[in-house]
């Protein structure tokens, strides 16, 4: 019974990429645009390709996929996490960087709590509990969580958009949520209040931080103010939450300047044309970067998918930005792709060896473990070393 329910479960979730068009959803309406042609959202630079291997049948790859009959290298079922209890906000021109795990991210910047694409739940999914599974607990407790100001929410996939978490952050805290075009029409249906920008659009925190009718909060206290700028940016992706909605929502990466310095959160992206960092890079020195660095596999020997970058991209993507420290995120705690679970980090302290760069100015986090972030400073070049069978063995 048990083996029929799952099968008719995944058929479901099959059918739903291919036939019924009542599941499409229509979350955003506008004039034409270089990446929006009336009804769906599309990368300049370029069309997401499907991550099965070339020949191969996505049908089929999906369903072996769900199903567990792949050759996928086996993970851990959980990964020891000890917790962190941040602060409740950094010094006036302090940084602190938690990772709480996959694309979540806790920065608290100059009195400002900001959290990247929050996610609690134990699963990624529109279908618990089947769907990628968490194997790192949340590295930081949401009870320990500080009063959070401000969410950048990058896309509507399920690892990002987790509609149980932010209404929790909701109900608590009323933050202000930052958004692409189309993903607010999902928050709205939900009872959450954001703001949705296209890409090269801006706003401040004053405005964030308004009452809707012009009126402007005061500041209670110079920790507190307002005092920062989010901008909507160019990456390489693509939105769904049904399968016959794809592309109808934005994707996005930002770029948020606060009294502490710049920081850069690239969301969940492919290489495309790899010239999208550079808008970030254009306004003004990044003094934290979050970059991706896992789900890049989806058959053996891949370095990267349409869909997601890889250490070697990565480590391109952080000398476009001229960032002076990165995290690595997207990778270790859920399972999205073929790689092992250690296979990124691994992977990236290679690629950081081959550009001779420090690794400790894009190191891997533990789950949970917090940075002081330095102030921005130039990285230095040393000598590359690169290890062409080291990289090849983890291929």
């Amino acid at each position: 019974m048990g083996v029929a329910l799952l099968f008719l479960v995944v058929a479901l979730c099959l059918a739903v990429t291919v036939v019924p068009p009542f599941l499409d959803r229509i979350y955003y309406e506008g004039p034409v645009s270089r990446h929006y042609d009336g009804e769906r959202f599309f990368n300049p630079d370029g069309e997401i390709r499907s991550p099965a291997p070339a020949g191969g049948n996505p049908r089929g790859f999906i369903a072996r996929w769900l199903l567990g009959q792949d050759d996928r290298p086996s993970w851990p079922d959980m990964v020891a996490v000890k917790p962190s209890r941040p602060p409740a906000f950094a010094a006036p021109r302090g940084m602190i960087a938690t990772w709480v795990g996959h694309a979540t991210v806790l920065v608290q910047a100059a009195g400002l709590n900001i959290l990247t694409d929050p996610i609690w739940s134990d699963h990624a999914s529109p279908f618990p509990p089947l769907g990628p599974r968490r194997v790192a607990q949340p590295g930081v407790r949401f009870d320990d969580l500080p009063r959070i100001d401000l969410i950048l929410l990058s896309h509507n996939h399920y690892d990002h958009m987790d509609i149980p978490t932010l209404k929790r952050l909701w109900k608590r805290d009323r933050p202000k949520i930052v958004t692409s075009l189309g993903n607010d029409a999902i928050l709205k249906a939900n009872g959450i209040p954001s703001t949705a920008l296209d890409w090269g659009q801006s706003i401040s925190g004053a405005a964030l931080n308004g009452l809707g009718d012009g009126t402007v909060i005061q500041c209670e206290n110079y920790e507190h103010c307002p005092d920062y700028r989010v901008h909507v940016l160019r990456n390489h992706h693509w939105s769904s939450r049904w399968g016959t909605d794809r592309s109808r929502a934005l994707w996005s990466s930002f770029f948020v300047s606060t009294r502490a310095g710049n920081i850069f959160f690239a969301g969940d992206t492919g290489a495309g044309d790899m010239a999208w960092p550079a808008d970030a890079a254009r306004l003004g020195p990044i003094r934290l970067a979050m970059i991706p660095i896992g789900a890049f596999r989806f058959h053996p020997g891949q370095m990267q998918s349409d869909s997601h970058i890889g250490p070697e991209q990565a480590v391109q993507i952080f000398e476009t930005l001229k960032a002076s420290t990165a995290i690595p995120i997207h990778w270790g705690t859920f399972r999205l792709s073929y790689e092992k679970w250690d296979t990124p980090p691994k992977m990236l302290e290679l690629q950081l060896r081959c550009a001779g760069i420090e690794r400790r100015r894009f190191a891997p986090l533990r789950v949970g473990q917090s940075i002081l972030v330095p102030g921005w400073s130039p990285v230095p070049h040393g000598e590359k070393r690169c290890d062409p069978g080291a990289i090849a063995r983890l291929k």
